[in-house]
């Protein structure tokens, strides 16, 4: 373990200190201790009462998180490839994206019901515009020196952008991917606050209307749990599929 490693865990330990300590100076209603959140926590784990929530946001957020930015690659290549196409669609694109999605959510509840489908249609939808724009970016931006050389070996437009656009783009294309990963995790919870009975933010509703707060508390460490755990998966590929093309630039 190395020295901010050290320093992180620390910092992490003070503040769970203090806030064990700030809370035993209020009410359980509106602040419970850390010791009693986590005991909630194991106690919901050991049950099997969060299982079915974990696996329903979960499966929203992995069916949302895989369409949007599957769509979002897919159609940040193409705009990035056409320039008409891009000049022509991308505002709207953009305005489609200032709309809050919290707004839209009753209107897709009421279009594709209560189920898990206006669900991952949210989340696909949150998770679109960041591969999207990071796409286009980083095929807009290709060194020129590398795209001539291309053009002089008499590579194809096909080519170029398998052998060279795509792999000088992928940083970017993976910090749009980790943006919409933690954006997922919001979208599902979207959803579930409109509309639903099963789901972590389904929970965080309905121990709002129980006036349960550590069982809140609990549910909003399981969010931030699965969104870092998404988050060091993506971490994880993005290294094993960047490094060979960093390692190629560094030469």
């Amino acid at each position: 373990m190395n020295r901010t490693s050290v320093y992180s865990l620390a910092l992490l330990v003070l503040l769970l200190l203090g806030w064990e300590l700030a809370a035993r100076q209020m009410s359980e209603l509106v602040l419970p201790a850390p010791s009693v959140v986590a005991a909630t926590l194991f106690e919901g784990i050991k049950s099997g009462y969060f299982w079915p929530h974990i696996v329903r946001t979960s499966l929203e957020v992995l069916l949302g998180l895989s369409l949007g930015s599957g769509l979002g690659l897919i159609v940040g290549i193409l705009m990035g490839e056409i320039e008409c196409l891009r000049k022509l669609f991308f505002p709207y694109v953009v305005a489609s994206q200032a709309v809050p999605k919290l707004a839209l959510a009753p209107l897709f509840i009421l279009w594709f019901g209560f189920g898990m489908t206006s669900k991952v249609i949210i989340t696909a939808l949150i998770c679109f515009f960041p591969l999207l724009e990071n796409t286009v970016t980083a095929i807009q931006y290709t060194d020129r020196n590398k795209l001539e050389l291309f053009r002089v070996l008499g590579a194809t437009r096909w080519q170029t952008l398998i052998h060279l656009k795509l792999p000088a783009g992928l940083p970017n294309i993976f910090a749009g991917f980790r943006v919409a990963v933690v954006l997922a995790v919001v979208g599902a919870v979207v959803g579930e606050f409109i509309g639903a009975s099963e789901g972590l933010g389904a929970m965080i509703i309905a121990s709002q209307g129980m006036m349960d707060t550590p069982l809140m508390f609990s549910v909003l460490l399981l969010l931030t749990l699965l969104g870092m755990v998404l988050y060091q998966i993506v971490h994880f590929f993005e290294n094993r599929l960047v490094k060979p093309y960093k390692k190629e630039t560094d030469k």
